[in-house]
């Protein structure tokens, strides 16, 4: 293993997005599941170029290990996924952290993301050591909100 490097994502890093998202521990979802709910590789980088969605990567020497991505509009953290055999290094902290500074600067007045309920899931435990709190809300797949506290 190299140096871990965050860096934003380029147009060059696009697929290996998709590559790396199907291959997490948890809650792997497949190009095709991705392209069924209209997330594809086009409209990733149209997204990305717009400016209206941001993201970052972690790399090791040319590879993507892990990502995530932004929205600034609806000041959402859209995506965080990191490779299993990289877990537990501090990558996830340091995108999401990448992600909560820009959508601040951005000037996002609810930080908040979907997650898992389920307390045995790992970013359960993950988000909450974060300082994300669960609102009560819920989305039509049962992924609950979380919000980070502005003083976090």
């Amino acid at each position: 293993m190299t140096e871990l490097v965050i860096r934003e994502t380029r147009e060059a890093d696009v697929d290996r997005l998709f590559e790396v998202r199907a291959r997490t521990r948890e809650n792997p979802i497949s190009r095709e599941e991705l392209a069924a709910m209209g997330i594809t590789p086009a409209s990733t980088a149209a997204a990305l170029s717009s400016g209206d969605e941001k993201g970052w990567v972690c790399v090791d020497g040319a590879e993507v290990v892990g990502f995530c991505g932004a929205e600034a509009a609806g000041g959402e953290v859209l995506v965080l996924a990191v490779l299993p055999e990289y877990e537990g290094k501090g990558i996830g902290k340091r995108l999401l952290c990448e992600a909560v500074v820009w959508l601040r600067s951005r000037g996002a007045s609810r930080v908040w993301l979907a997650a898992s309920p389920d307390p045995a899931v790992r970013a359960h435990g993950f988000y909450r050591a974060q300082g994300w709190r669960p609102t009560g809300e819920r989305q039509q797949n049962g992924d609950e909100i979380l919000v980070l506290d502005p003083a976090s």
